[in-house]
């Protein structure tokens, strides 16, 4: 199969380097030098330091010569560029679209299958990825679960034949809505797990806001018309996990850093790489208004964020809490 990977970031890239062992691929991204870079080095220095690529791998900065002729197209930019990147293309491709985005849209609040129904239209085949992933580790090639969703159960069927591998497993589902949200709340409770963490609350209290986490993320996806199994599976459950404990994770290092008293602006501009949460959080908490569902734990995240409250301050609204039925 000829795959164009749109996006040279780490999961773009990491996603390029281990497609390229049973596929042709090219790997795109809109900075020139950097590209260059990276075919002089055969290293994503910037990030994805350490790991050669490999010289089977193409890669582009023009982005009309990179799908053409291509059989799929994996868009691995951050979300907010999205948007652009369909409206440029949308005249031009024939072929099925994959995204590996995560989280919402700035200003829009949409999610990555509600932008594509605009550019693309409600029947353009279309799927996203999304599960337990970092980076680093797939790109090492050390095994990988993720969750392959879309609402054409035959583009399901083809895609997980197509780009199955033992070191990157692909589970099938047409959960699109419930696999988006909870690639888009984990990284809310990933932030609240590293501010637990960086204020030394104990093993505990992180276990307590993973699984009242869980909670949050099943509770929205419902009500926006998910299935709540959904978020027992990998890319709610398992990803949640992953990113709420391990110190690969960004937006459980944005919690850390938070907890340290640090700025969130500076924050950011020391971590060099998007925190999806950081903006996720303020369209939850409107979707949460939406839908009239009780979010505790990211209305405290989104207000911490804002600087309404401070660390000490957000694990009180919790603390504080009304005792409550768990079900």
């Amino acid at each position: 199969m000829n795959i164009s990977v749109l996006g040279h970031g780490a999961w773009g890239s990491a996603l390029a380097i281990h497609l390229s062992q049973q596929h042709q691929v090219t790997l795109w991204g809109r900075d020139s030098n950097a590209i260059q870079n990276m075919r002089e080095s055969h290293v994503n220095e910037t990030y994805l330091p350490g790991i050669t690529l490999p010289t089977a791998l193409k890669l582009s900065d023009d982005l009309l010569n990179t799908i053409n002729e291509t059989d799929l197209i994996l868009v691995a930019t951050p979300i907010a560029a999205l948007r652009s990147v369909l409206t440029t293309l949308q005249p031009l491709i024939h072929n099925p679209v994959l995204w590996a985005c995560k989280g919402f849209e700035p200003k829009t609040g949409l999610l990555a299958h509600q932008i594509a129904a605009e550019i693309l239209g409600e029947k353009y085949p279309c799927a996203v990825i999304s599960g337990p992933s970092f980076a680093q580790e797939l790109a090492k090639g050390l095994p990988t679960a993720v969750t392959l969703a879309s609402n054409d159960i035959e583009l399901t069927q083809h895609l997980m034949q197509a780009l199955h591998h033992p070191r990157l497993r692909l589970y099938g589902s047409q959960d699109v809505i419930g696999v988006e949200i909870a690639g888009a709340m984990k990284n809310i409770m990933a932030i609240a797990a590293g501010l637990s963490d960086g204020l030394s609350l104990g093993h505990n209290a992180r276990a307590a806001l993973i699984t009242r986490g869980l909670a949050e993320m099943s509770r929205l996806g419902v009500a926006m018309g998910g299935k709540s199994e959904t978020f027992m599976g990998l890319s709610g459950l398992g990803d949640l996990v992953l990113t709420a404990t391990g110190p690969l994770s960004r937006n459980y290092r944005v919690g850390k850093f938070l907890a340290e008293g640090q700025h969130l602006e500076v924050i950011l501009k020391q971590l060099g790489h998007v925190a999806e949460g950081v903006g996720a959080a303020f369209e939850v908490v409107n979707l949460a208004n939406t839908y009239h569902v009780d979010l505790p734990i990211s209305r405290m995240v989104e207000a911490l964020l804002h600087r309404q409250i401070t660390a000490h301050q957000a694990l009180e609204s919790l603390l504080n809490r009304e005792p409550k039925l768990e079900i």
